[in-house]
C-alpha cells in the first residue's frame, strides 16, 4: 500500500510530518514544483514525482491541492478504486465524485497545521457506505499527527473549519498582538516573543490539567479592581468576545459559500 499526496503544500506537509514522526514510509508526493519536491524529499525522506503513477485499490490518495485547482488537477486521475481522502475546504463528496468520474470511496477531512508537530485536530466525515476498515485507515493516518473527531453530517465540516480548521490562525493573531504589546512596553522582539509563547503555553497547560471552565480560569486571575481586571474591562468595551464569535461565523459562512460555488 502506498499513500499518495496530490499536492505538497502546507497542509500536506503538516500531515506528512506527523506520519513520518510515527515511522510511516510508504509515502509519495505528487508535486509539479521542483523546489517543493526537493524540499520534501530532503526534509522528510519521502518519494516525490511530478505525475501521479498508476495506483491500485489498495492505495490511498490524499487530495491536497487548492479547491480552485482541484477540478483541473483531477481531470486525468483514475483512482482505480483507491480510498480517497480530501483535505480541500468546501469541496463536497458529491463534487469530488463528479471530478473523479463517479468515484465514491471518499472521506473528507478538515485538518489544521499543528499536525506538523503532532498536535493537530482533524474533523472527519465519511458517508454511510464507507466501510469501517476504510474509516480506520483514514483515522490511523490522521492520528499520527494529532486528534481526530468524526462528524455525523457533512455540513459539520463547515462548522469545524471555523473552530479548529482556521483556529490556529486566530491564535497566531492573538500572539502577534501580545508580542506587539510587549514590545510597546519596552521589551525587545525576541523577549517579547518568548514571553508571549510561554504565557500561552502555560495557560493552555493549566487549562488541560485543571479541567475548569475557561471562564472560571479567567476569573481566577481577575481580581476585581486589580490589574487584570482593567485589561479585561478594555477587552469587554471593545467587544472582543463577540468579535471572535463573529469571525468564526464569517469563516463558516465562507466555507459554505465555497461549497455552493463549486456545486
Amino acid at each position: 500500500m502506498m499513500i499518495y499526496f496530490l499536492g505538497g503544500g502546507n497542509m500536506a506537509t503538516a500531515i506528512i510530518a506527523g506520519m513520518r514522526s510515527k515511522g510511516s514510509d510508504d509515502i509519495c508526493v505528487v508535486e509539479r514544483n521542483l523546489e517543493k519536491q526537493q524540499a520534501l524529499a530532503e526534509k522528510y525522506a519521502v518519494k516525490t514525482t511530478d505525475r501521479l503513477p498508476e495506483i491500485s485499490a489498495d492505495d490511498v490518495l490524499v487530495l491536497a491541492v487548492k479547491p480552485k485547482d482541484m477540478q483541473a488537477t483531477l481531470q486525468e486521475v483514475n483512482t482505480q478504486g483507491a480510498l480517497v481522502l480530501s483535505v480541500a475546504a468546501g469541496l463536497t463528496v458529491a463534487t469530488l465524485s463528479r471530478y473523479l468520474n463517479g468515484a465514491t470511496r471518499i472521506i473528507r477531512i478538515m485538518p489544521n497545521t499543528p499536525a506538523q508537530v503532532g498536535l493537530g485536530v482533524a474533523g472527519m466525515y465519511a458517508a454511510e457506505h464507507i466501510s469501517d476498515a476504510d474509516k480506520q485507515r483514514a483515522e490511523n493516518i490522521m492520528r499520527s499527527s494529532g486528534e481526530v473527531v468524526w462528524l455525523p453530517e457533512e455540513n459539520d465540516l463547515h462548522r469545524i473549519t471555523g473552530i479548529s480548521g482556521s483556529g490556529p490562525a486566530y491564535v497566531f493573531y492573538f500572539l502577534a498582538a501580545l508580542q506587539q504589546a510587549a514590545e510597546e512596553q519596552g521589551f525587545d522582539a525576541e523577549t517579547a516573543q518568548r514571553l508571549s509563547l510561554a504565557t500561552f503555553k502555560g495557560a493552555v497547560a493549566l487549562a488541560e490539567v485543571s479541567r475548569e471552565d475557561f471562564h472560571q480560569l479567567q476569573q481566577n486571575v481577575t481580581s476585581k479592581g486589580g490589574t487584570t481586571f482593567e485589561a479585561i474591562a478594555v477587552f469587554e468595551r471593545g467587544n472582543i468576545n463577540s468579535t471572535i464569535r463573529e469571525g468564526v461565523r464569517a469563516c463558516v459562512a465562507r466555507s459554505q459559500e465555497i461549497s455552493r460555488e463549486f456545486d
